[in-house]
């Protein structure tokens, strides 16, 4: 199957990649490259690509496809605070529109990279697909929102499905190191303590970036009539656990670090568990094999073979001070467009 991945440069695209390509999927990527050289060992082997912001895309571009992945997006809480109009033109306008492109090109397929926070505020019994959508930040709305809206474009000829990712984990050579279990492994890291600003007792869902990949390559080639215009929620029960829980697991995998539990910012409202059966029922070959005790290790491994340093996981893993950085040297302009063709790949 030829595929569009956007996003392929991206914490989940450089994973998801080698994952297609393993499958025998003949893969192209898209991407502006913001996150290109947020590289950590060993840069991934890239595929072919069009080097294009994701508001820019032309019919053009999609031609020639029997599906789209849509992985790109500003993919970040606070950086969506921050910048709530941009986080709505990248995330929302310009993804529907990628879709309704895609589906004039005549792209069969169109999977959605959505999220298990359009939950919001859930509480402590499991949530399935149906439950009411309460996003909490605009980085979740506009999931909800995409959702909404590329559903209403589903036909006989064009085939959505959404997965509501659980929150990822787990090393990518593309690292990110602001969520949370990775940021919480590589805070014992490089201080020695795992740090939880808030009471530790938030309900997250978790799911590694290789299952991710996994669950997106099961629905690329599953029938097209069972998973027509449904949402999936993406991971497993078993990694349904709390901040404290994942702060544990940080600490177990860092020799020599502890938890520390400050309760200062209070109790955090985002806080729900998944049910996670529909796609096991769906896709009978998707078998989530993370936990998140393996990925903590496997953080641990990965970033002291590689040589994390402070300045590494505060500026080039972390996205909004990426971002800033990149602002600030005049790289980007205030619309995070490059100033300069290329910009990102130098």
């Amino acid at each position: 199957m030829r595929v569009l991945l956007t996003g392929h440069q991206g914490y989940l695209g450089s994973v998801m990649v080698p994952v297609l390509h393993t499958r025998g999927h003949d893969v192209v990527g898209l991407d502006s490259g913001l996150f290109a050289r947020c590289v950590l060992g060993p840069a991934p082997a890239d595929p072919p690509s069009f080097d294009v912001d994701l508001r820019d895309v032309t019919e053009q571009h999609l031609c020639g496809f029997d599906a789209v992945i849509h992985l790109a997006a500003l993919s970040n809480d606070p950086l969506g605070s921050l910048a709530p109009d941009i986080t709505y033109e990248i995330n929302h306008r310009a993804s529907v529109r990628l879709a309704r492109l895609a589906k004039q090109a005549g792209v069969r397929r169109f999977l959605y990279a959505s999220t298990c926070s359009v939950y919001g505020s859930a509480g402590n019994e499991l949530v399935t697909e149906s439950a009411p959508l309460r996003p909490l930040t605009p980085y979740a709305e506009s999931k909800v929102r995409v959702e909404e809206d590329v559903a209403a474009l589903a036909d006989s000829g064009f085939s959505p499905v959404f997965l509501r990712n659980a929150t990822a984990f787990g090393f990518s050579p593309r690292l990110r190191a602001d969520i949370v279990l990775n940021n919480l492994v590589g805070t014992a890291m490089l201080t020695g303590t795992v740090r939880v600003l808030s009471d530790g007792t938030p309900w997250r869902p978790l799911v590694h970036a290789q299952d991710i990949a996994t669950a997106f390559a099961c629905a690329l080639t599953a029938p097209v009539d069972r998973i027509h215009c449904v949402a999936y929620n993406v991971g497993t029960e078993t990694n349904n656990v709390t901040v404290a829980q994942i702060a544990e697991a940080a600490a177990a995998a860092v020799p020599g670090s502890q938890v520390l539990i400050t309760g200062e910012t209070g109790a955090d409202p985002r806080s729900y568990r998944v049910d996670f059966s529909a796609i096991r029922t769906a896709f009978e070959d998707f078998v989530p094999r993370w936990s998140i005790v393996d990925g903590a290790a496997e953080l641990y491994d990965r970033c002291t073979r590689w040589g994390l340093t402070d300045v590494l996981f505060t500026q080039r893993f972390t996205r909004l001070a990426h971002l800033q950085q990149l602002e600030r040297a005049g790289v980007l302009d205030e619309s995070l467009r490059f100033q300069r063709v290329g910009a990102g790949h130098e």
